[in-house]
């Protein structure tokens, strides 16, 4: 719990952050006087869609290279974003990770909230590829960096970007030689399984300085950790294992020196077994039962019934044709994404929670549920847009975007015999009156189509205004129309047959000036916006909610357009074995869209606050120390409250949404410290020989706003069942605990190939992600949890 006043950390956090960025020139300059080593590679990057050396973009960039990738030995966004200062991934289990940036969050959104929008643009090169809830888990081979773009990024990447841009920049075909690579790993977790995975890329030119094909291919085994307990004793060990098979295939061709045509397909296929949640109570295994066994559940453990899954088929395609002109260069991008994602999740707990509340006998009660989310999305997305390309003082980028995007989201509950229990105790043809035309023992069943599409114009001028000043000024118009049918059946559900629509128009702009100290500084300050959509919440399942729920939360229904205002002060400065990046912000959010779970209901809801805000100091921070020795030391602190309170219909602080509290997911601290030492003599016959080290903190966060209202974590089902009265209180910390990683590793470069050897989450520590409740927690409560220690040696070799 936090003791100290907002006000004071507030006052104190903007303090700390002005003294760091008017102090940093002169630390930075007087660093990168003092050392004489040779300079670090320039890193350049399309985050302003012109290509620029990273330090000269003038707002808080971050670019993790390939190089960085493989010496970590990252193998997910989860696993690059550690040494990424403002990002935050909450874990939701497998496949289903939420991105932040800069405190900007709305709590937890799970996959059953279909029409809740991202706060963090994603895209695959020039591709939009964000979905929310459910944006690609990418794999990482063979990419040239991964780029972050910190804070609002409307201007040039529209809706969805309200708190930053990620972007996957693949290595494109190269014209002129051959090139090949292939990577093996084997890896074990404690306490847990055996994982690998097997990847290759080559580069074959097709025809002379004018056709070129680049191919990669991988599959991963994902070794699990998480065991389940069933009925009559049973276990299963490590549940959650799964797998990752997919491929990339693009073609790069130039018919003339100013044409270059670039088709490319993706392919990938996601299937894991379980998810990573470790359970602390459920309706059919806690420590109150007593005609049942009684059941306290341990570390990595979860109680099933039925097994779990998640699937996710997932197929891009796309085209970018660029034209390079006397004036401008020219760019033309067309993108299809087709998605099939498939939850299947053990909802006994859930459905049984609700035969309890009507009167079923314990066999119904303990009937095996299978809750199955499918969300199916096709999207199509044009962008052309020209750039000038001359050396003049005044530089521009002006473009149209579209995009049509088709989502269907579909709930069912397959839950056999369930339509006999219902029949015998509520009467007979009770089931068939309620189906509304769905299938036959399935308690709850919900379709949902959407359609969104969306038109853009942007544009952005540079402008040299001295030798030492250039500003920056952009904006983009954009239209959205949403439209949705709602359409329910079943025992559980209200048997709705609605259709909603929303739509929104506007404009969002920022003005950056930055200026040039010195060669080794520059400075800049930005005033920049953001928005993401509002949306229409599904009707609450009123069948299922107890009065005060459905008092509390039946009278939600639209929310409107989230909106930010970003004002930043940022210095960068690059020198010779140095750079240092710090940036202060203060963001002004309106009508933040906050979501919570809405207790009996089995919904969850979401609402604008009229008032909130996000501030804090981010750097990043490099040193060539000596010849053998590279340190980065990245990190940020945040203060993200709300600014408003919002009362419920009885004149109660809803779900703790009060002037002052905490966002949700938000670590106000977080940092990491990584270094890699080159030995001067290489070991065992290798070329070179190098140690990386890395360690990673993350402050406290909660998961929900509602998780830091007194008494939040104190549950009680109300549910008589196996003996316990259902008064018993399950006592829990909804603060979730910082928590520190460790990972190392070791390299060897050989001419033709290299060998990893490492360990990750070195001392094993049971990190705690995100709180996950079923039913208000009347079901089930659980913790989603981070990976155990793992050791794994990874080979690579190389053809040329």
């Amino acid at each position: 719990m936090r003791f100290y006043n907002h006000h004071i950390f507030k006052r104190s956090l903007v303090s700390l952050a002005l003294g760091a960025v008017i102090s940093a020139p002169a630390m930075a300059q007087t660093a990168a006087q003092n050392n004489d080593d040779e300079e670090i590679e320039k890193i350049m990057v399309t985050a302003t869609k012109r290509s620029l050396a990273i330090e000269d973009v003038p707002f808080s960039i971050n670019a993790q290279t390939q190089k960085d990738i493989e010496r970590s030995g990252a193998n997910s966004l989860e696993d690059v974003s550690r040494n990424v200062a403002s990002v935050s991934i909450q874990n939701l289990g497998p496949g289903q990770s939420q991105i932040s940036m800069r405190g900007v969050s709305a709590g937890q959104i799970v996959r059953d909230q279909p029409g809740v929008k991202e706060q963090v643009g994603v895209y695959l090169d020039e591709s939009v590829i964000s979905l929310s809830l459910f944006t690609p888990d990418l794999d990482l081979f063979d990419l040239s960096r991964v780029e972050t773009l910190r804070g609002p990024q409307g201007t040039l990447f529209g809706s969805g970007s309200i708190g930053g841009t990620l972007r996957y920049i693949t290595n494109q075909p190269e014209l002129d030689e051959f090139d090949a690579k292939i990577e093996a790993n084997l890896n074990t977790k404690t306490d847990g399984g055996h994982g690998n995975h097997l990847k290759g890329m080559v580069n074959v030119p097709l025809v002379d300085d004018t056709l070129a094909m680049r191919a990669v291919f991988y599959r991963t085994d994902y070794a699990g950790f998480i065991d389940a307990l069933g009925e009559g004793g049973s276990l299963k060990e490590d549940v959650n294992d799964g797998d990752r098979m997919g491929g990339r295939i693009a073609l790069k061709y130039t018919p003339t020196e100013n044409i270059t045509i670039t088709p490319r397909i993706i392919m990938q296929d996601i299937s894991v077994n379980g998810a990573n949640r470790q359970e602390a109570f459920s309706i059919f295994a806690n420590p109150y039962t007593t005609t049942r066994p009684a059941i306290t559940l341990e570390e990595r453990q979860q109680y099933l019934l039925l097994d779990e899954g998640f699937d996710d088929e997932t197929l891009i395609a796309d085209l970018t044709a660029e034209y390079s002109a006397d004036i401008a260069d020219f760019t033309f991008v067309y993108s299809y994404t087709d998605r099939d994602i498939l939850v299947s999740r053990d909802a006994s707990a859930l459905s049984g929670s609700v035969s309890i509340d009507l009167g079923f006998p314990d066999e119904a009660v303990l009937l095996p549920s299978n809750l199955l989310d499918r969300t199916q999305v096709t999207q199509d997305t044009f962008e052309l847009r020209a750039a000038s390309n001359g050396e003049g003082d005044l530089q521009w980028v002006v473009g149209a975007f579209m995009s049509d995007t088709e989502r269907t989201y579909e709930q069912t509950l397959p839950t056999p015999g369930y339509d006999a229990a219902t029949d015998a105790t509520l009467g007979a043809g009770t089931s068939a009156a309620v189906a509304n035309g769905f299938a036959a023992d399935s308690p709850y069943n919900a379709t949902l189509p959407y359609d969104l599409q969306q038109t853009a114009i942007f544009g952005e001028i540079n402008y040299a205004a001295t030798e030492k000043l250039m500003v920056t000024l952009g904006s983009r118009w954009y239209d959205y129309e949403e439209t949705r049918r709602f359409t329910t059946g079943g025992l559980f559900a209200n048997g709705d047959d609605q259709t909603d629509s929303t739509t929104s128009d506007g404009f969002t702009s920022r003005a950056i000036a930055q200026y040039q100290v010195n060669d080794n500084v520059n400075v800049n300050a930005q005033v920049s916006q953001g928005f993401r959509l509002g949306g229409v919440n599904d009707p609450l399942n009123r069948s299922l909610c107890n009065d005060q729920d459905l008092d509390v939360f039946g009278n939600f229904q639209d929310y409107d357009d989230e909106t930010l205002t970003n004002y930043e002060i940022g210095v960068k400065s690059s020198g010779r074995g140095w750079t240092a990046n710090v940036s202060a912000f203060h963001s002004d959010i309106e009508n933040l869209q906050v979501t919570l779970d809405a207790g009996s209901c089995s919904s969850r809801i979401s609402f604008n606050v009229p008032e909130a805000t996000t501030q804090g100091l981010e750097f990043e921070l490099t040193r060539q120390v000596t010849q053998n020795l590279f340190v980065s030391f990245a990190g940020s602190f945040l203060n993200a409250e709300f600014g408003s309170t919002v009362l419920d219909s009885s004149g109660n602080v809803l779900g703790g949404v009060k002037d002052g509290n905490r966002l949700a997911s938000v670590p106000e601290s977080s940092y990491a410290i990584s270094s890699t030492y080159e030995f001067d003599k290489p070991l065992f016959g290798s070329s070179a020989t190098y140690l990386q080290g890395s360690y990673q903190f993350v402050g406290d966060r909660i998961t929900q706003p509602s998780d830091q209202v007194e008494g939040a974590g104190s549950f009680q089902s109300n549910l008589a069942f196996g003996g316990a009265t259902g008064e018993e209180v399950t006592n829990l910390d909804l603060e979730l605990d910082k928590y520190s990683t460790m990972n190392v590793s070791a390299g060897f470069v050989y001419d033709e190939y290299e060998v990893l050897l490492y360990i990750n989450n070195l001392f094993d520590e049971n990190a705690l992600l995100s709180f996950d409740r079923e039913r208000g927690g009347r079901a089930r409560l659980g913790y989603r949890v981070g990976e155990p220690r793992t050791v794994g040696v990874t080979f690579r070799m190389f053809f040329n």
